[in-house]
């Protein structure tokens, strides 16, 4: 994914979780279902059907994982798909903690990223620049491709609209994720990459014909254990491509 804010153990609920997930267009995706011809019944996620991995997921059980990239143009190819570190947690049975510890010792083997793992009792944080695991306290947090709470304006605008919108229905919230303006010159940050793109990647809501947002995700994992998790799909130009919803 590429921007994700989410509210952990905030009005006596687990988590609310509000996300985009932004790749170029031709790369070839299976859209969010059960993982039963893998093995792994019980996994809710999307694929990327390039590498194999996934970027958000939730099982039955409430586990849940997912990842942001750091955006680090000048880096090289790394052997390990950072896709690997989400589909690994949940298929799993690792605490979060125990994971993540897991991780630190190679993390050379993969491109900058960010991961969350969580469950019902606990949520764990680990930026691979940063190199060290630690949990999350409850509150309001956002991730898009440098580090937790980042003052990117789009992240820093979803975050402030997550927490305005706690008791919304879920098509509020993902209305949320729905922003296609892009912010002035003078608030984008300085990524690494050209200008041009830096205006494009500045918007909530990517639009293009070669790359832009795929999907808007939810996942409300409610005190009793009840999950919801709905996905949106979007091919070039934020055409709609239908919408999935699970709740169990």
């Amino acid at each position: 994914m590429c921007l994700i804010a989410f509210a952990w153990q905030v009005a006596e609920r687990p988590l609310l979780l509000l996300g985009n997930r932004d790749e170029f267009h031709p790369r070839p995706t299976r859209a969010a279902a059960f993982w039963s011809e893998e093995g792994h019944p019980d996994l809710l996620a999307g694929k990327d059907l390039e590498a194999g991995g996934t970027w958000l997921g939730v099982t039955r059980g409430g586990r849940f994982a997912a990842l942001t990239n750091i955006r680090s143009p000048q880096v090289r190819s790394k052997p390990l798909s950072r896709g690997k570190l989400v589909q690994d947690y949940l298929a799993g049975h690792m605490s979060p903690e125990a994971y993540m510890g897991t991780l630190t010792a190679e993390l050379d083997q993969y491109a900058g990223f960010n991961l969350l793992a969580g469950d019902l009792q606990q949520l764990w944080f680990l930026n691979s620049d940063e190199r060290q695991p630690r949990p999350l306290a409850p509150g309001v947090y956002g991730l898009s491709n440098a580090s937790l709470n980042s003052p990117w304006p789009k992240l820093q605008a979803l975050c402030a609209g997550l927490e305005q919108h706690l008791d919304a229905d879920s098509e509020a919230l993902l209305a949320l994720l729905k922003d296609s303006h892009e912010y002035p010159d003078e608030q984008l940050p300085d990524s690494g990459v050209s200008l041009e793109w830096e205006r494009r990647l500045s918007a909530t809501f990517i639009l293009g014909a070669d790359y832009g947002t795929r999907a808007c995700s939810l996942l409300r994992i409610e005190a009793d254990g009840g999950i919801t998790f709905i996905e949106q799909g979007f091919g070039p130009h934020g055409k709609e491509l239908g919408e999935s919803g699970w709740r169990f």
